[in-house]
């Protein structure tokens, strides 16, 4: 039997739902579903330029649990892409927390 998924800690505000190709009306494309906690992977490993502990940690999970997440979004973000996909923002399949305070989190380190 499967563990149970664990509470992940999102902070990001979304401006759009659906992204999909241009002249194509989204009634004929096939969709691909990207989970809250993997936009958020996505927001603190290639926006905020955390490690991967570091964004880890501001999620609640473990490392290779993060490392997991932001696998799976890259490769369905690539897929929709290349494959001509609508992406579509999904309510979350695991438990999604409120975002801790600023001052809960551990101190940054970008990429320098």
């Amino acid at each position: 039997m499967a563990r149970p998924l664990k509470c992940r800690t999102v902070a990001c505000d979304l401006a759009a739902v659906y992204f999909k190709p241009q002249g194509v009306p989204l009634c004929v494309l096939e969709e691909i579903a990207l989970e809250l906690d993997e936009i958020e992977a996505i927001r603190l490993a290639d926006i905020e330029d955390l490690y991967q502990a570091d964004a880890a940690a501001r999620m609640g999970v473990s490392r290779q649990t993060f490392g997991n997440i932001i696998a799976r979004a890259h490769k369905k973000v690539a897929s929709a892409l290349l494959g001509g996909k609508a992406l579509r923002i999904a309510a979350a399949s695991a438990p999604a927390c409120l975002p801790l305070a600023a001052t809960d989190y551990p101190p940054e380190r970008g990429n320098s």
